[in-house]
């Protein structure tokens, strides 16, 4: 089965089984040369949308999932596929034990514009959940917002 990596609020293992519910977590690992930022400010309910961009010096945490054809279209649709509002790329992660090639939802819109607070809670809340370091969740939840959420 192809491998998706999740790295917004797919990476929590409990909305990844209403989305995918045949599609079972495989493994976590790193997407290096890339940085999650947000953009697409005018497409989002509440403000920007998590996507990544290449950077050098960056990493992205991941959570890899055994996809099968019938989940992949759903989580198509979830992800607005048939809208244009993501396109799919296939690239490179490091797992503890190996690097394997798996397929990205990029967001198909501008860098730019300011996540709400809840959105970047909902982010931050799945990376723990997936096992993602604290360090990492705790700058998820720090950047700058639109105050939108609780």
């Amino acid at each position: 089965m192809p491998l998706y990596a999740a790295y917004a609020s797919n990476m929590d293992p409990a909305q990844m089984l209403e989305r995918a519910p045949h599609s079972p977590l495989a493994d976590t690992g790193w997407l290096v040369g890339w940085r999650l930022t947000f953009g697409g400010e005018d497409i989002g309910w509440e403000g920007a949308l998590a996507t990544i961009v290449e950077d050098p010096g960056s990493q992205v945490f991941v959570v890899l999932y055994d996809v099968t054809p019938e989940d992949e279209r759903n989580l198509d649709r979830w992800e607005g596929c048939e809208l244009g509002l993501h396109k799919k790329i296939r690239l490179r992660v490091d797992t503890l034990n190996r690097s394997v090639l798996a397929w990205f939802y990029v967001l198909d819109a501008y860098e730019g514009g300011l996540p709400s607070a809840r959105y970047l809670g909902v982010v931050a809340d799945a990376a723990e959940a997936a096992g993602a370091p604290g360090e990492y969740a705790n700058e998820i939840r720090t950047r700058p917002c639109t105050g939108l959420g609780p």
